[in-house]
Parts: structure tokens; C-alpha cells; sequence
């Protein structure tokens, strides 16, 4: 059986549905490059600031036996950078390309925003509503009315689909309330769930102490620990979300997670921690291990099974 992995959505055509979480193999040139010339279907780049950032002290990242934890800081060598980047992109012959847009202040992101928009680049940006790692700095995913005036403004003079990283959601409320904000705004086309797990904490039982530095240990959770709540938030947006769609990031190191994250609804799946610690091959194999299972279940393309989770 010869299993089609493509996704076509935005406008955009991908051969595979997979791709790398922003924050990871996406924050310089060479990086960004490495995802282009990889198996992936898009590439999305490092959360950008207004000016470069060095990001949190080290150590900020540790790999622990169920995924990761990280309280990275934003580090990334400012919007102008990606800017000058997406310029070069020669789109017609590559990938989607995703920027994903992260500023200290909404005059921050608006300034950015702005800058893109005057080039009408066929890049599609993502707006970042929900980096945990940033001491002093609340998520804005969690203020949802400051989320909705954040929104209002960018979408005055932004007249292109664009999309929101959120944070994970935890209480049936939270789902509606926030989609009753993200469902008020036509031009915003999708939503990636989830960023990591907020301030986890990680001990070391033989050092007696925590395994990060930023924030007194505390950081963002990813891998193994993020999957089921991942899958909630996927399943309950693309359920209030219609006529949105929802990319699925969190817990994806396998076929059998992104199948997971699809079947929840998903339309593309992002991939983190995986391929933080495995390089661009985690494409190949997780896509060879999704085929395979599309396979054996008789499935021929994506869209046999996306979003036909059953209940009981």
C-alpha cells in the first residue's frame, strides 16, 4: 500500500505532516538549514525577540528518563535576523517556513509583526502566547483578556492567516474560554498545542539538588511527561475550534505518538525533545514508524483517521 503522509493547509503543502518544535534546531542559519535539507515537512524557527537575547544561565536544559526539562530564556539572535533569513528563503522550491514571534511586550511583537508585514513574505507567523521560562514574565496564554487585546492589535493591521502557541490548559473552563477568545479572530488559522509544562521541578536525589540553574530549578517539562495533557488540549480545541486547525506538540518520539496526536484531531505534529537529542533522523524514523502503523491499522492517508478518536 503506498501510505500519503502529505497535509495541505493554509495554502501550504507539506509531504509530511512532521516538523520541529520552535526552540529546537532553529535558532541560527545553520540550524535552520539542517531542518530544510531534513525529512520534515515545514521548519519553523526559534522564538524571536525584538534584540538578541542570551537566553537564561546554564545549565537550563537536562534530559531526564521520561523527557526533558528546560528554562532556556528565549535565547536567539533577535527578529532581524529571521527576517533577513526569510527574505533569502527561496519558497518556491522549500518547505513551508513558520516564524514564531515572541516579543517582552505586545509594542514588541506589534513592531515585529509590522516588520514582516511590510514584506508580504509567504512565511506564516507564529505568535507566541506561552513561554513558561522567563523569570518575571507571565504566560500571556493564561490572561486571556490581555490575549484577546494582544490579538485585536495585531489583527488592525495584520491581514494574513497566522497562528498562536499556547500553553497547556488543565480545566474544561480554560478550553472554553479560550477558544471563545481565538474563535473571534478569522485570520487566526490555527493554534500548536502545547508549549511545556510550566515550572516543573527536577531533583537530583544523589547531589541533594535541583538539575537546572534559571529560576531556582524550576523549568518547562517536555517528552514523556507532556503527552497526555498534549492530546486533551489537541482534542478539546479542535472540538471548539471549527474552522481552525490545531497542531499537536508535546510527548511526539515515535510514530505511535504523532498517529496519536492525528487521531486526536491534530493537522501537523511538532517534535521536541525527540529531536533535541536525536538531530534531524528522527524525522526519517518517525515517519517510516507512522507509515508502518498506518499500514497494519489499512490506512492510506492522514485524513482516514484524523480527529476519529473514539470515546466510551
Amino acid at each position: 500500500m503506498d501510505i500519503d503522509l502529505s497535509v495541505s493547509w493554509l495554502g501550504l503543502e507539506m509531504t509530511s505532516p512532521l516538523y520541529n518544535a520552535s526552540g529546537v534546531m532553529c535558532r541560527s542559519v545553520e540550524d535552520l538549514e539542517a531542518m530544510r535539507a531534513s525529512s520534515s515537512g515545514a521548519l519553523i524557527t526559534k522564538s524571536c525577540t525584538l534584540e538578541p537575547r542570551e537566553g537564561n544561565p546554564e545549565p537550563r536544559y537536562f534530559v531526564t528518563p521520561l523527557g526533558s526539562i528546560n528554562s532556556m530564556g528565549l535565547p536567539n539572535y533577535g527578529y532581524q535576523y529571521y527576517l533577513d533569513y526569510a527574505e533569502k528563503y527561496d519558497y518556491a522550491n522549500n518547505k513551508p517556513l513558520f516564524i514564531s514571534i515572541s516579543g517582552m511586550s505586545l509594542a514588541d511583537n506589534l513592531t515585529i509583526i509590522k516588520a514582516f508585514h511590510e514584506r508580504a513574505l509567504p512565511c506564516i507567523l507564529e505568535v507566541n502566547l506561552s513561554c513558561p521560562n522567563l523569570p518575571g514574565k507571565p504566560q500571556l496564554g493564561y490572561d486571556l483578556p490581555a490575549a484577546q487585546h494582544a490579538l485585536e492589535k495585531i489583527c488592525e493591521f495584520y491581514d494574513r492567516p497566522f497562528g498562536v502557541k499556547l500553553p497547556p490548559y488543565f480545566d474544561v473552563s480554560h478550553f472554553d474560554q479560550a477558544a471563545e477568545v481565538f474563535n473571534k479572530f478569522d485570520l487566526l488559522k490555527y493554534v500548536t498545542c502545547i508549549n511545556s509544562v510550566g515550572n516543573g521541578l527536577v531533583i537530583d536525589v544523589d547531589a541533594e539538588s535541583v538539575v537546572i540553574k534559571p529560576k531556582d530549578g524550576l523549568g518547562g517539562l517536555g517528552g514523556d511527561y507532556v503527552l497526555p495533557t498534549a492530546l486533551a488540549n489537541v482534542r478539546e480545541f479542535v472540538r471548539r475550534l471549527p474552522g481552525k486547525q490545531v497542531v499537536g506538540c508535546g510527548g511526539v518520539k515515535s510514530g505511535r505518538e504523532a498517529f496519536m496526536h492525528i487521531l486526536a484531531g491534530a493537522t501537523a505534529v511538532q517534535v521536541g525533545s525527540c529531536l533535541y537529542e536525536e538531530g534531524v533522523g528522527a524525522f526519517d524514523r518517525i515517519a517510516q514508524e507512522l507509515k508502518d502503523l498506518m499500514a497494519a491499522k489499512g490506512y492510506q492517508k492522514l485524513s482516514d483517521f484524523r480527529g476519529k478518536l473514539k470515546t466510551l
